[in-house]
């Protein structure tokens, strides 16, 4: 028998489940990771004032991805965090490049943790940004994502749209290399 279900959270994850006796073989993937690299302009530099709620919040923030399921790696500096990264030769640009277990844990961080609560209010410091500001990647297991790479495939979302190389949470490509993985029942 041959059953399809799909995540409440994804639509790319529905699953090919096949029941064989009491054992259940499903596709997913355990060779890579899930990149995904955001920017955001913030409307005056992180010392002033009005940014003050902003940056009170950042350490906790962080501290929670590095305490969140699925979590892997994020980028940093001795500071523990990204702010002081001028990737665009722009200090009001703030470059966050992180690597996950999956989709679905870096969606869990970002919508349903206090993460999701401090970005509700981001009106409040960041610019309307033209343009795709937020891009994911499969890597290899292992592979961490580069500054250069994480722009590339950036640029890339924002000028050809969305396909394996680049792509957002509203169109995801689930990683070519699966795996069968068993399960008893």
């Amino acid at each position: 028998m041959i059953v399809k279900f799909e995540s409440w959270m994804m639509k790319w994850q529905t699953k090919t489940i096949v029941q064989i006796g009491l054992t259940y073989k499903f596709m997913t993937s355990k060779s890579h990771h899930l990149s995904q690299v955001n920017i955001s302009r913030m409307i005056a530099p992180l010392s002033n004032p009005i940014m003050a709620d902003f940056v009170a919040e950042l350490d906790s923030i962080n501290k929670l991805a590095d305490n969140a399921p699925g979590f892997v790696w994020r980028l940093q500096t001795e500071a523990g965090n990204a702010t002081s990264i001028n990737a665009y030769n722009d200090e009001l640009i703030l470059f966050n490049l992180s690597v996950w277990e999956s989709i679905d844990d870096l969606k869990q961080f970002v919508y349903r943790s206090q993460h999701g609560k401090v970005m509700r209010s981001r009106k409040k410091w960041f610019q309307k940004y033209e343009g795709v500001n937020m891009a994911l990647w499969w890597l290899p297991v292992g592979d961490l994502p580069t500054v250069d790479e994480a722009k590339k495939r950036l640029q890339y979302l924002n000028d050809f749209g969305e396909s394996d190389y680049a792509f957002s949470f509203n169109n995801q490509y689930f990683n070519q290399k699966a795996i069968s993985v068993d399960f008893k029942n």
